[in-house]
């Protein structure tokens, strides 16, 4: 059993009644999200290509062996939900810290008790530390020495991406666990569980708008139908309930609506129409639609939709979801008008999404090659003898900046998966493209 479990004492320490007392009335009087919390890996809902039984971090960490990690996920994915779950039945001891509040010193001091920790009572430390991509690279180089000679085990969460947000030395020491957010049926599942648990009971409607409304994130689902039941007091939550719950931001046509616009919007700018674009941006967002779905919907369509015909156009969808971060709402608003006007007027091509589609369509289907001598890695003492790298072309060197050689395994080498059209940007590129494929020259391979 762990000695330390959310934050508790260690093994060898005084009690705190107090703290315990005050741990008691938070679990019966906390936040529903937060009593609501699984306590199992068998109550956790959704991540199942992480949690199901066999699936990789289960396994880990049901043998008790789970190395430093990364947990990356949206909010409400169950990143913390995991590493309350790994307090309960790790025999090591577990520290929580939130990189909100906690600097350099309460990471050294954490090191130091891991330190004694194990020298007195041979017990092992795992350090989770919530936000981890608060750190700034003097806080976050203070762990590295212990992560890497494995005085601690490093729990990070963090919804930003860690290749930008995580030292690489410390995530080179890290397993990455990627979390996605909960589909409609998995929080359907959770908000059901929650009226059992509140003894209480919604109408279908209700159940779907909530769902609607939480963009995949069951803390946001769980927070709505908390204000929401307290509307409803005894009587059966109500759609009309959910929508008061949102201070009146509900699609107010149904949660079908959720869906049904957001395909309008897409398909109108997908039509190059702004003015359409921007109606269904302002249904949407008057609905009370998470602006961060409607940002991320756009970054999506800029390639799906526009990709190389306009390179600027995921420029400015990414700016404008980054302003959503940023600013918030309502000036982001602004922002998100401006990506649907880009977006909308840009020529159109969806060759990037064929192109992508064809490649993954003959690496699950096709036969796979082994990587060609020349353009296997040639850096390594001994490579060369191999016959790493030999006739290998550097393109740098050619006048042209260029030069035609194979890339691919011979079995797949004269499959061609992106053609661009005739739109914007990418006539362009068709015409250079097609004078390097016709070139005869491919000596090299």
């Amino acid at each position: 059993m762990a000695d330390r479990a959310g934050g508790g004492r260690p093994r060898g320490e005084a009690p705190d009644l107090f703290g315990s007392a005050a741990a008691d009335r938070l679990a019966a009087r906390g936040p529903l999200a937060a009593r609501m919390r699984p306590r199992t890996l068998d109550e956790v809902v959704g991540q199942r290509h992480l949690v199901a039984p066999g699936a990789p971090l289960r396994a880990l960490v049901e043998k008790d062996r789970l190395t430093s990690a990364i947990l990356w996920g949206p909010p409400g994915t169950g990143k913390t939900t995991l590493a309350s779950v790994i307090a309960t039945v790790t025999a090591k001891a577990f520290i929580p810290l939130s990189a909100v509040n906690a600097g350099v010193a309460d990471v050294r001091r954490a090191i130091d008790e891991a330190r004694r920790r194990l020298g007195e009572q041979g017990q092992g430390t795992i350090l989770f530390i919530d936000e981890v991509h608060r750190f700034n690279k003097g806080q976050q180089d203070a762990l590295l020495p212990s992560v890497e000679d494995g005085l601690i085990v490093l729990i990070g969460a963090t919804t930003e991406n860690p290749f930008f947000s995580v030292n690489s030395p410390l995530l080179s020491r890290s397993t990455l666990w990627r979390l996605e957010p909960l589909d409609d049926d998995d929080l359907a599942v959770v908000v059901r569980r929650a009226l059992a648990t509140e003894k209480a009971d919604a109408t279908d409607d209700a159940v779907d708008a909530l769902v609607s409304v939480a963009d995949g994130d069951a803390r946001a689902a769980l927070g709505t139908l908390e204000v929401a039941l307290a509307l409803a007091g005894d009587a059966t939550v109500t759609v009309d309930d959910v929508g008061r719950a949102r201070a009146g931001r509900l699609l107010h046509q149904g949660a079908d609506s959720h869906y049904d616009q957001t395909s309008a919007l897409i398909k109108a700018i997908r039509g190059s129409d702004p003015d359409g674009g921007l109606y269904w941006l302002a249904r949407m967002l008057d609905a009370g639609e998470d602006a961060r779905f409607i940002a991320r919907r756009l970054v999506i369509l800029a390639s799906e939709d526009i990709g190389l015909a306009d390179p600027l156009a995921l420029v400015v969808a990414d700016a404008a979801a980054r302003a959503v971060e940023f600013v918030g709402l309502p000036e982001a608003q602004l922002n998100l008008a401006q990506a649907v006007i880009h977006l909308a007027a840009a020529p159109k091509s969806n060759r990037v999404t064929v192109a992508l589609g064809r490649a993954q369509e003959d690496v699950r289907t096709g036969p796979r090659g082994e990587v060609p001598g020349h353009l296997r890695d040639a850096h390594y003492p001994g490579a060369q003898a191999l016959g790493h790298g030999k006739g290998y072309r550097y393109p740098h060197n050619d006048p042209r900046g260029w030069v035609p050689q194979d890339y691919r395994p011979p079995e797949v080498s004269d499959h061609v998966y992106y053609e661009p059209s005739g739109h914007g940007a990418e006539a362009a590129l068709a015409e250079r493209l097609r004078a390097r494929r016709a070139d005869p020259d491919k000596s090299g391979s």
